[in-house]
């Protein structure tokens, strides 16, 4: 037998208001530690236009879905069933070449048809950690984590860099442009 008690009442305005949301506290009100190997930025309070260390402008807030575009340039061995020639250091030198080219305006996907070792387009849609994926996205957590580093760490119409790394970026370097 269920009992009343003064608690009930305020107990299910809570719940109530836990589940509409309201009390909800956003993402910028809670503070997180940096993923390893992510671009890092100043703290919002010292800095309103908040820049990446490759220069590029992050996003005020981090975003819960993002598209991004990216041209993978591999080298010898580094992406299955893709007969690379470059050593690594070529490769290196092509992405930095790469990314200075989209910086400058060039177009894009022109960029991705002539480059990349990926399939063009290159575009892929992912959600933020702990969000569901939208349809036609990819979880964050079930992408190269470079790859999401850059892509949430830039704002719309940006590019950055992902360099190669055996954990972060296995397969090369990811010029990244985001879409949305």
């Amino acid at each position: 037998m269920f009992r009343r008690s003064n608690l009930v009442f305020p107990m299910l305005i809570l719940g109530t208001s836990l589940l509409l949301g309201c009390g909800k506290t956003s993402k910028t009100e809670t503070a997180s530690e940096p993923e390893k190997g992510s671009v890092e930025t100043m703290p919002r309070a010292q800095n309103p236009t908040p820049q990446s260390a490759s220069g590029t402008t992050a996003p005020a807030t981090t975003p819960e879905h993002v598209q991004v575009q990216h041209i993978l340039i591999g080298f010898v061995g580094s992406v299955q069933g893709k007969p690379i020639t470059r050593s690594k250091e070529e490769a290196k030198t092509l992405a930095y070449q790469i990314l200075d080219r989209a910086r400058k305006g060039e177009d894009f996907d022109a960029l991705v048809r002539q480059y990349t070792d990926d399939s063009p387009p290159g575009i892929y849609g992912m959600s933020g950690n702990g969000v569901p994926p939208a349809q036609g996205e990819y979880p964050r957590s079930g992408m190269v984590p470079a790859f999401g580093n850059v892509g949430f760490a830039i704002s719309v119409g940006n590019i950055g860099i992902a360099d190669y790394d055996p954990q972060q970026s296995p397969f090369g370097w990811h010029i990244i442009k985001r879409l949305k």
